[in-house]
């Protein structure tokens, strides 16, 4: 092999020599600079303003448990940068999370505001030393759902009181069929039972309804409409109690609402005014307005209930005294229908009592919306043009028919 032959081969295994070097040294400054990236306790890029996006509190922490970057969401929970993640539980879902054994979301309470909060919290490495937080509040979720499980318990026991005895007194009436007296006793109980099975069954199908999306009948309602019905309808039973209906206040106010729903929540404070009032005693309804609102009142003068009972008998199926609600025949949702009702309309239910005092439950509804003036008085056009043609028609149908 001669000299240039040589001088090529040299040059060639220099070259790859070269590029084998060169290659090396790249791949070791890529690999130092991963290691750099993912030991920094820096926080990654654009992940500031990812956190600043977010509506759920969310947080970026160190191995020692501080925050290095959080949502604006965060600092309701006391997250914020350079605090320290609040209970041992939640430090040790990061560190899991840092050493990667840390998947699904983990329900734990937290404070906000004072205020215990159930929040889902999940957490994930992003770099070898720092993990995100992210925390979602569940305690609606978790109030609505205990209240579905409440309800139907509460249906179930409910229910199952009058059906067991609709089948016994049937027992009972087969048994005693030679007895007219007997049968005609049972009978009437069975009759008894039945309605007060009917009176749960629509209670409940009236508050599923008030709980559903389903859009009302709105219309402009006269109060005072709704005040006589609801008189007419417990007049009835409140003469057989010795119960006297007064009514007093303003009159001509309008509210806007299903005149359905509202008829039956002021009639359901009527008749628990009447069944708990004593013998000789007077039951109240009011109106009057107040600063755009319609306070509807209705005051008896009957046993009262217990401050530690007040803030509880709008839930459903509760019963500040469950032998009188028994013998009066009270299903515990007649409240619980008000506030529904009441709340879907734009507005609040409010309660004074004072044992041995009586009771005052006063729904409060915005006021009607005052017709536009050009619609009001295209109306009373047209009522008059109406009129006009009625009676001009008169003459001519009696001529007729003479």
């Amino acid at each position: 092999m001669d000299t240039a032959q040589l001088a090529l081969l040299a040059l060639l295994i220099g070259v790859v020599l070269g590029g084998s070097v060169a290659l090396v040294v790249v791949a070791a400054y890529r690999a130092r600079d991963r290691a750099l990236e993912h030991g920094s306790a820096d926080v990654p890029e654009g992940a500031r303003d990812v956190l600043a996006g977010m509506d759920d509190p969310a947080v970026v922490v160190n191995p020692s448990g501080i925050v290095v970057a959080a949502s604006p969401a965060a600092d309701a929970y006391g997250l914020r940068e350079q605090a320290t993640l609040p209970g041992e539980e939640l430090a040790l879902l990061a560190r899991a999370a840092r050493a990667g054994t840390a998947s699904a979301a983990v329900t734990m309470r937290l404070m906000r505001a004072g205020e215990q909060r159930a929040m889902s919290v999940r957490a994930r490495a992003v770099t070898s030393r720092l993990v995100l937080v992210v925390l979602r509040d569940v305690t609606e979720q978790e109030r609505v759902e205990q209240m579905r499980r409440d309800f139907v318990a509460n249906t179930s026991h409910e229910l199952k009181t009058p059906v067991g005895a609709v089948g016994l007194l049937a027992e009972a009436i087969d048994s005693a069929a030679d007895d007219p007296a007997q049968v005609h006793e049972f009978a009437r109980r069975l009759l008894n039972e039945a309605e007060r099975l009917g009176t749960l069954t629509t209670r409940i199908m009236s508050l599923s309804r008030l709980q559903s999306e389903q859009p009302a009948a709105m219309r402009d309602v006269s109060v005072d409409e709704l005040v006589v019905a609801a008189i007419e309808a417990h007049a009835t039973a409140a003469g057989s109690a010795g119960v006297e209906l007064v009514r007093g206040g303003d009159r001509g106010e309008l509210v806007h609402g299903d005149p359905q729903v509202l008829g039956e929540a002021v009639g359901n404070l009527l008749a628990n005014a009447v069944a708990y009032s004593p013998r000789g005693s007077h039951v109240g309804i009011g109106v009057k307005r107040v600063d755009g609102v319609v306070e509807i009142s209705v005051t008896d003068q009957g046993i009262g209930i217990a401050e530690s009972d007040q803030e509880r008998v709008f839930e459903r199926f509760y019963r500040a005294d469950q032998a009188r609600s028994r013998r009066t025949g009270g299903t515990g949702l007649g409240l619980a229908i008000v506030k529904h009702a009441v709340q879907r309309h734009g507005g609040e239910v409010r309660l004074w009592s004072r044992p041995g005092q009586g009771s005052t439950f006063t729904i409060r509804l915005p006021v009607a919306p005052s017709p536009d003036p050009a619609a009001r008085a295209a109306k009373k056009t047209k009522k008059k043009t109406k009129t006009a043609k009625k009676d001009a028609a008169k003459p001519a149908q009696k001529g007729g028919r003479g």
